[in-house]
């Protein structure tokens, strides 16, 4: 029997073979994150029909090389080109995630970890990031102090009933900046100039203080008493009354259960029939006010002072003071917390009679201004792969991260379908933890995927190639059942 009909036979088998990669590779050429593979070729075993010889001095003849005769072709391996990156699309989703770098995304399904580099996430009925076929996105938590904790990876429960609100927090300081001119005259009338600070209490109900600043007309310039005339709910009424309905049910005003607090050390309280049962207007009364000082010379702020055990004495060059709501209440009983507000931002300059001052909350970082109850309204990921929900207080919360696996070859990872792929002994060990998206110069994009790395022009060139080695190879096998063919016909 002719050795070259076998021949034939695996030129056959890998072309076939190699076709049915190409196929698979044009099939998914729209395959989100997919890699495309190539087939090598070797030959097989040779038949030696006659050794090499070296040559001999001694005879006079000279050497010859060995006479080999092949046996055809094998699949010497399938690579799969999964360093290459392939194109990006554009789909402003902000679950979508695609790796810049040599990173995997961690996913779990069945209680094992794969890896895959196709980022079209979505989230189940239970808040968790998911792959399209269930597989669970894994990466880092985070713990009560709101950082990182890299530790071995678990299931990115983003949007789980706890994170899809915001806990509201009361406020802890405000300040009040502009400019107070001396020749205000509404400074010296009554009413004063009022500042009304916002502020919120522990359940995130808003509040707003009506600060008034005023100077006795025989008081020296540049010094100013500071003292508050009310404070208001988010219903529009004091916090010190409340509406209640007399014996002939019409409704009248009396005192609430909040009837004191302190502000720079002073105690305020609602004097004795400082409330009007008919409209609600408040009067209070104080052991004193703060004052608050600038320098006559340059306009700029000195102090504000209020008792010696909270605001200090005039020798003592102090920003702010307290207000306190309920100050007999412990810290855990108090709906409220303590206030520092800071007067320091204020200045004295003549601006043609006219004042104009404005309270902010928080200080003069931006922090401690408290927040209310807050919804979430969307989630972002970053390039390191922090997860943030976005909520409708202005808040911000990191929710986890997603970590990455990387591999020494990753060409010996084995593809287990659906965009997953699958440690093995050759492609390295993953540790479980993963490594951050950015080690190593990696980074990830959101709103754009990874799509297949597949490139249509080679595989059409690779497909056509394939085509004249499998016609080749079918000749080899017409052609020597022809030779057989007259072999036989030699007894004829």
């Amino acid at each position: 029997m002719m050795r070259s009909l076998f021949s034939g036979v695996s030129g056959l088998k890998v072309h076939q073979t190699k076709m049915d990669v190409i196929g698979n590779n044009i099939a998914n050429v729209n395959t989100v994150g997919f890699k495309s593979s190539s087939v090598n070729f070797s030959d097989v075993f040779y038949q030696t029909t006659q050794s090499a010889s070296g040559p001999n001095a001694a005879t006079g003849s000279a050497g010859r090389n060995a006479m080999q005769i092949g046996l055809g072709a094998n699949v010497a391996s399938i690579t799969q080109s999964i360093t290459t990156q392939g194109a990006s699309q554009r789909t402003d989703n902000p679950f979508d995630v695609m790796i810049q770098g040599d990173g995997f995304f961690i996913v779990n399904s069945g209680g094992t970890n794969y890896f895959t580099k196709a980022g079209a996430f979505g989230v189940d009925a239970f808040g968790t990031l998911c792959t399209p076929t269930g597989a669970t996105v894994m990466g880092w938590q985070v713990n009560d102090d709101g950082e990182i904790v890299r530790d071995t990876v678990s299931a990115l429960q983003i949007m789980s009933p706890k994170n899809l609100y915001s806990e509201p927090e009361a406020t802890k300081a405000a300040y009040v900046s502009g400019n107070i001119d001396s020749i205000d005259t509404q400074l010296t009338s009554d009413v004063g100039k009022i500042v009304n600070i916002s502020f919120y209490d522990k359940t995130g109900h808003s509040y707003t203080a009506d600060i008034k600043i005023s100077r006795d007309e025989s008081d020296p310039e540049g010094r100013y008493s500071v003292s508050i005339t009310d404070i208001i709910d988010e219903n529009n009424q004091s916090i010190f009354v409340k509406k209640t309905k007399d014996t002939d049910g019409k409704d009248i005003y009396v005192a609430s259960d909040i009837t004191e607090f302190t502000f720079g050390g002073y105690e305020f309280r609602v004097a004795t029939d400082g409330i009007d049962v008919e409209t609600g207007e408040v009067t209070l009364e104080s052991t004193g006010v703060p004052i608050l000082t600038f320098d006559s010379a340059n306009g700029k702020f000195l102090r504000i002072v209020g008792t010696g055990d909270d605001g200090g004495t005039d020798d003592d060059n102090v920003n702010n003071i307290s207000l306190n709501i309920n100050p007999t209440l412990s810290e855990e009983e108090n709906l409220f917390s303590n206030i520092e507000i800071d007067f320091s931002s204020i200045t004295h300059f003549a601006t043609n009679g006219t004042s104009n001052l404005t309270a902010v909350k928080g200080n003069l970082e931006g922090k401690d201004g408290g927040k209310r109850f807050g919804n979430m309204t969307g989630v972002s990921i970053d390039t390191a792969g922090k997860i943030y929900g976005k909520y409708d207080n202005g808040d911000s919360v990191l929710l986890g991260q997603l970590a990455v696996a990387t591999f020494s070859n990753p060409a010996g990872l084995e593809a287990v379908g659906n965009n997953m792929f699958a440690a093995t002994q050759n492609s390295g060990e993953f540790d479980g933890i993963g490594q951050d998206p950015t080690q190593g110069g990696g980074s990830l994009t959101t709103g754009v995927l990874e799509m297949s790395n597949v490139d249509l022009a080679a595989q059409f060139t690779e497909m056509i190639t394939t085509q004249r080695g499998f016609q080749a190879n079918s000749r080899i096998i017409t052609t020597s059942d022809s030779m057989l063919e007259e072999l036989i016909n030699l007894k004829r």
